[in-house]
């Protein structure tokens, strides 16, 4: 069985997810796993699915006939999330919106060495005070070796920093 990472992305409309599932199950496919969102119109996500290693071509041709509705680039995938040795660190970033900030988190993640397993984010409007927050759940994957509490105490120095709240799971 193989698995493949899809990526879409169309104009937003009704019957997309279902136009993309109908072709995964008609090629033996198994939708396992996604993220799929609206944002400005448009209609984006991830996608995993497994597939009988036979019929890879055929779902990949098939997913190109798609592209009336959505443009769709699969990907091989090479290891599953059972698979991985790390140990998952999830934290929320929240504060006044400006440009930047994605820069700087990540930023830190990387100088820790650390893999994003999952990065969501979103601008909303203040309630009470006007403007516009940022909001970001992120969760990392921290090698076993590595000290959380160094990794979090740098995390804890970055919010201070950018002056946004660091709430830790």
């Amino acid at each position: 069985m193989a698995h493949l990472v899809l990526s879409v992305v169309g104009d937003d409309r009704a019957g997309l997810v279902s136009a993309l599932a109908h072709e995964v199950a008609a090629h033996g496919g198994n939708w396992e796993q996604s993220e799929l969102a609206e944002l400005a119109g448009a209609f984006a996500g991830i996608v995993l699915v497994s597939v009988p290693d036979e019929r890879v071509a055929e779902l990949s041709d098939a997913l190109t006939g798609l592209a009336g509705l959505l443009r769709v680039t699969a990907h091989a995938g090479t290891s599953l999330e059972s698979e991985r040795t790390g140990r998952p660190l999830s934290f929320t970033v929240l504060g006044n919106d400006r440009p930047g900030i994605v820069r700087d988190v990540t930023a830190a993640i990387t100088a820790h060495a650390l893999s994003i397993d999952s990065f969501r984010s979103r601008t909303v409007e203040a309630p009470m005070a006007g403007g516009t927050l940022f909001e970001a759940t992120v969760t990392v994957s921290i090698p076993r070796e590595a000290d959380a509490v160094a990794i979090i105490s740098a995390l804890e120095e970055l919010a201070g920093e950018i002056q946004v709240d660091l709430s830790v799971a």
